[in-house]
């Protein structure tokens, strides 16, 4: 009986083996694997934020052209507005 116990206990210890060697060779590919899937997503991250700031100052560079011509408008219609007065007044 203690033969059929050694030879399941050998087959336990086979096993278990296997098991433990295959974790520890996998763990430097899971680890390499897991770094450069951190990596890949804090440089999307980063390409993500520069787009949105880039869309974010071409707004704002836009509205401030709309801004400077609606004042070179309204300066120049508010001229014309004196000049015909004065002309009508005279």
């Amino acid at each position: 009986m203690s033969e059929a116990i050694a030879a399941v206990n050998a087959q336990m210890t086979d096993s278990v083996t296997q098991v433990n060697t295959q974790v520890i060779g996998d763990a430097p590919a899971m680890a390499m694997g897991n770094l450069l899937v951190s990596t890949s997503h804090a440089l999307s991250t980063g390409s993500h934020n520069a787009t949105a700031s880039q869309q974010q100052g071409q707004m704002t560079m836009h509205a401030a052209t709309v801004q400077g011509v609606n004042a070179l408008i309204s300066v120049g219609s508010s001229v014309i507005g004196r000049t015909g007065e004065e002309i009508i007044e005279k």
